[in-house]
């Protein structure tokens, strides 16, 4: 079962949130030598991980920003929604479009909340 992240009642382990995050090839590289199933450590500057509550917002992210180089990618994988209820969202940018904070320490526990498979879903060069 998917449901959106915010969405009220009672949830348990088995009910989960879709996310999306722009990347590039070096942290897709990073991904598929996780066995697609993490993603990598973050850089030293990165204070926070990023995962988009927002498909479309991903995509123009993946197609707009020169961050991730001349190949991008647009991730989705599903996270356990009642783990999620620890982390703020917040726009970023002065986007409408919210984004889950992720201290950069807190991204292993993240990982392992993780359901499935981060699979890439769009590809932009």
């Amino acid at each position: 079962m998917t449901t959106d992240h915010g969405s009220g009642g009672d949830v348990s382990s088995d009910v989960t949130t879709v996310l999306w995050r722009p990347l590039g090839q070096q942290e897709l590289d990073l991904v598929r030598e996780a066995g697609g199933r993490r993603w990598p450590p973050l850089s030293p500057e990165q204070t926070h991980f990023f995962p988009m509550l927002d498909e479309a917002f991903a995509v123009r992210a993946a197609q707009n920003w020169n961050l991730f180089g001349p190949v991008r990618y647009v991730a989705r994988f599903h996270v356990e929604t009642g783990f999620l209820g620890r982390y703020s969202t917040r726009s970023f940018g002065g986007s409408a479009a919210p984004m889950l904070w992720v201290a950069a320490d807190e991204l292993d526990e993240f990982n392992a909340h993780i359901v499935g498979s981060i699979e890439v879903i769009h590809e932009f060069r």
